[in-house]
């Protein structure tokens, strides 16, 4: 495909007028974002299935969360070894939605265009969304992902099963977009608990399956565009880029004496994104009519709500936000908070440095520094429609008080051979305890029933992905007292199933519960001596 096609100047490089646009506002009477109140809670199996089917949409929830299942997909947390940059000026084959060669070739050249030309505006993208071979990859990434059926009630396990399906429903959906036929459907929304004691409950947005079929391909053709804007400090939903990475950038600003932490928190980002301001800065961007048309209609598209005791429907205008559920909704996420990225890291005189991971950011700096940082970064946010939690926001010296970041715990400690300050960092005390939580509801009486292997392979899921995560820093003794609880809470479980009367410890031993019962065994080393 040549640079003709790929895309053109517009309008010169500026940002132009946004075609389809009207004056949105966000409308502070209609809150798209959290709610703890209402009937229409999710079930477990339902929010179980609405959340695979979004992919990493929980920003500011532990990464244990994220990792349960003991898998990540493809593109989003690749091993340590390859976080470097390859050939091609940062180019990777392996984005958020793992594609096909040809495909991808069409990214490669979407890529180094914007690479080269930082002022480049895409005019003709919306012919590649139609694409079968987009399509095919971007239905293989909905049918990998799982999730709940949107509002009009179709699933996905319909077009993974049979091949003559798939095809016709493709070449349907193609048809579609060329004679741009295609409207998005209303979102559905669902809640789901952020915390185990089910206090505060989290909204996601359920689109149809064709919906998120079109989001995804128009993710594939997105991203490598934004992919080369965005600053290197952002962390989230990008290729080759994972929290460890985040946790290395803040120790080596500890390192370096900026030892002062704004410890940022963003109230409803997700939902508080003014959708006039996103567009503006699609369209410095893309130029392409069609695909901007298609980019709002998405974000406008109303929100229904079902009462699960009445049954009846609502249906709510959606005025701002990105509903957390969306297929492109953590990338124009990350776009709209691209300019703050920049801003703090390379044009502040004090060079403080801002590390982001989705919509949990912290900025450190040098001792003194912080309290001006923090004036200038609730300026920022206001002028872009956005709010900061003044009760979760702080400005932490961390010489006298750790922070905890992406589930990690950070302070400072004496090394007790070589009496040097060095930045501690291990799981959290909330993060250490998400992960017990999740093992009792597996190891609990009325499990019992079921097989000891069944059981014991749903705890390996558990431990095994938490670990992934945070198997990073000084870890060793943390897994050490999961490792222990974990064996302990196994021998309870199977010394009651089978009614034992040996004693607990010297029948169900270490040994017989990794050799009999296959139960996994926790790294107990440093990451880093690996």
């Amino acid at each position: 495909m040549s640079d003709q096609r790929t895309g053109g100047v517009s309008g010169g490089g500026g940002s132009g007028r946004v075609v389809g646009l009207s004056g949105e506002t966000c409308r502070s009477g209609l809150p798209s974002g959290d709610s703890t109140s209402g009937a229409n809670a999710a079930t477990p199996r339902e929010a179980g299935r609405a959340g695979a089917g979004v992919g990493d949409l929980h920003s500011s929830a532990d990464p244990a969360d994220r990792t349960t299942a003991g898998e990540r997909r493809e593109g989003t947390c690749p091993p340590a070894s390859q976080s470097g940059k390859g050939p091609d000026d940062g180019w990777s084959d392996e984005l958020w939605i793992k594609t096909s060669p040809k495909v991808r070739k069409l990214q490669r050249v979407l890529y180094r265009k914007a690479k080269a030309e930082p002022r480049w505006r895409f005019y003709s993208l919306y012919g590649e969304l139609g694409r079968q071979d987009v399509l095919s990859d971007a239905l293989d990434q909905v049918i990998a992902n799982g999730g709940a059926p949107g509002v009009d009630g179709f699933e996905v396990e319909t077009l993974a099963k049979d091949p003559a399906v798939r095809a016709a429903w493709l070449l349907a959906l193609a048809e579609e977009l060329r004679a741009k036929s295609y409207r998005p459907s209303p979102v559905r929304r669902v809640y789901i608990w952020k915390d185990q004691a089910r206090t505060k409950r989290r909204a996601l947005g359920i689109p149809t399956v064709k919906d998120r079929v079109v989001q995804s391909a128009a993710a594939i053709v997105l991203q490598p565009i934004w992919e080369a804007d965005f600053h290197d400090h952002s962390y989230a939903y990008r290729p080759k880029r994972r929290t460890h990475q985040a946790m290395d950038k803040v120790k080596e600003a500890l390192l370096s004496g900026k030892v002062e932490v704004v410890d940022a928190d963003l109230s409803s980002y997700f939902d508080l994104i003014p959708h006039y301001e996103l567009l503006r800065l699609v369209a410095k961007r893309v130029s392409d009519g069609s695909v901007l048309r298609l980019i709002k209609a998405w974000l406008r598209a109303p929100i229904v709500e079902e009462d699960r005791e009445t049954g009846r429907r609502k249906v709510v205008p959606n005025r701002c936000g990105t509903p957390q559920g969306g297929v492109v909704s953590p990338l124009l996420a990350n776009l709209y908070l691209n300019d703050l990225d920049h801003a703090v890291n390379e044009k502040c005189e004090q060079k403080p440095t801002m590390v982001r991971y989705a919509d949990d950011l912290l900025i450190l700096c040098k001792p003194g520094q912080g309290s001006g940082l923090q004036t200038r970064l609730k300026r920022w946010l206001e002028a872009r429609k956005l709010k900061l939690n003044e009760e979760k926001t702080k400005l932490v010296d961390t010489r006298q008080e750790g922070i905890e970041f992406l589930g990690f715990a950070v302070s400072w400690r004496q090394g007790r051979r070589s009496k040097r300050w060095y930045p501690h960092m291990e799981p959290s005390a909330k993060s250490q305890a998400k992960m017990r939580d999740k093992v009792r509801v597996v190891l609990e009486v009325r499990t019992r029933n079921q097989a000891a292997v069944t059981v014991v392979r749903k705890v390996n899921q558990i431990t095994r992905g938490w670990a992934t995560a945070f198997h990073y820093g000084n870890s060793s003794h943390v897994f050490g007292r999961q490792q222990l609880f974990v064996r302990n809470r196994l021998r309870r479980w199977l010394w009651r199933k089978y009614g034992r009367t040996h004693g607990l410890f010297e029948f169900f031993t270490n040994d017989r519960l990794e050799g009999q019962y296959k139960l996994w065994r926790w790294p107990l080393k440093a990451a880093w001596t690996r």
